[in-house]
């Protein structure tokens, strides 16, 4: 194969449904641009029916919204939180700059979740929550992970930033636990630039999630007529994301069942192809559960211990295929050092975190060029054994 053939595949291209900037101009036009105007509410409600959450917030990134389940949940220097080391930093920086203590677990060597059955080992008495993370749009197993909180007393919030539209036995992700959130990132399915929502499932957050939103003040019942003046009543701070935003998600909500379908057959064409490779034992393809459905959010490639990592994708780099690797684990991080504790050690995730390939993943990306894709792997795992 030529490859150095002329066209290049990036990683990802944000895909743009057709009445993004439509939207954005009727917003300019009936003078709301800050946040809390009739798209917000159009998206707020669209996510809260689809879902089945008690209460949906936009805010202005999924780190906001998992800084806001961390205020919510009322953390204090102490406090210990277990989650994945295997996740975005958001994770547990949303519950650090509260004063708690990430306890890191290791994950499942099939779906790169948090594994339930180290979690209960790792509680003690300062544990205050659980925080799972859905890996690539795939489910954590929440009916033993919400068994082991309620046993305990715990909290489960879910990071569910890449689980737009997933669902776990039929219940849509985000909305399972206690809080979740979400990601309109622009390299998300659904998409805003920055942007994110806070999924409120336990009514007694409810009128605490609006007041830490809007500043610490209960604003948002002055403007329905709940009271006559707003006040500042807790810490809070300004966590909504602007008419504008809101207005480019609303686009993109209208056709999220249909956006999610045409990354599933992307992500069926890439599996499909891989098959072969899969076959040799030069990778491992993802592996998603039967109580699992996913939304096709990314397409990863675990490759054989033997294989170089570094010069895989180099070979894909020189063939003008951009793929990447993704988390450095928490654990090892000087931060997560510095901040954070491992429970034991975490081998599948020291494992698997150094074999993990992404594979380009967006809409528009034509058969051709995802088997240019899949050729230029092949290439770069045969060449690449040690």
């Amino acid at each position: 194969m030529n490859t150095t053939q002329p066209y290049v595949v990036p990683f990802n291209r944000p895909y743009m449904t057709g009445n993004e900037l439509t939207y954005i101009a009727q917003a300019h036009a009936l003078g709301n641009l800050a946040g809390d105007g009739p798209f917000t509410a159009r998206c707020q409600q669209w996510l809260k029916t689809h879902t089945g959450s008690g209460q949906v917030l936009l805010t202005h990134s999924c780190t906001a919204a998992l800084e806001m389940a961390a205020l919510l949940l009322d953390l204090r220097p102490g406090d210990e939180v277990i989650m994945p080391s295997y996740t975005f930093v958001s994770t547990a920086n949303a519950f650090a700059l509260r004063g708690a203590t990430p306890v890191f677990v290791d994950i499942r060597r099939d779906t790169l979740n948090l594994d339930e059955t180290l979690v209960e080992q790792a509680i003690t008495p300062k544990t205050r929550a659980i925080i799972v993370v859905h890996y690539a749009g795939v489910s954590c197993e929440m009916d033993m992970l919400l068994a082991i909180a309620a046993a305990y007393g715990l909290k489960v919030v879910e990071d569910a930033a890449q689980g737009v539209l997933s669902r776990y036995k039929g219940r849509e992700l985000g909305a399972v636990g206690d809080i979740g959130a979400y990601s309109f990132h622009e390299t998300k399915n659904v998409i805003s630039g920055e942007g994110g929502a806070l999924l409120v499932n336990r009514d007694e957050f409810a009128q605490q999630a609006e007041i830490i939103r809007e500043k610490g003040t209960d604003r948002s019942r002055f403007f329905r007529g709940e009271v006559d003046k707003y006040t500042w009543q807790s810490i809070g701070s300004s966590f909504l994301p602007s008419e504008l935003t809101a207005a480019f998600l609303w686009a993109q909500l209208e056709q999220a069942e249909s956006l999610t379908r045409r990354r599933l057959a992307l992500w069926d064409t890439y599996h499909a192809s891989l098959v072969e490779l899969e076959n040799r034992g030069l990778i491992r393809r993802p592996v998603i559960p039967a109580a699992c459905e996913h939304n096709g959010h990314m397409y990863y490639v675990l490759l054989a211990p033997d294989i170089d990592r570094g010069a895989v994708l180099q070979h894909l780099k020189s063939a003008g295929v951009h793929a990447v690797f993704h988390y450095v684990p928490l654990h090892s991080a000087p931060a997560g050092l510095q901040i954070g504790r491992a429970a034991t050690t975490l081998p599948v995730t020291d494992a698997l975190s150094a074999q993990l390939i992404r594979l380009p993943m967006w809409i528009g990306l034509t058969a051709e060029q995802q088997a240019y894709i899949v050729a230029t792997l092949t290439e770069g795992v045969s060449i690449a054994r040690k």
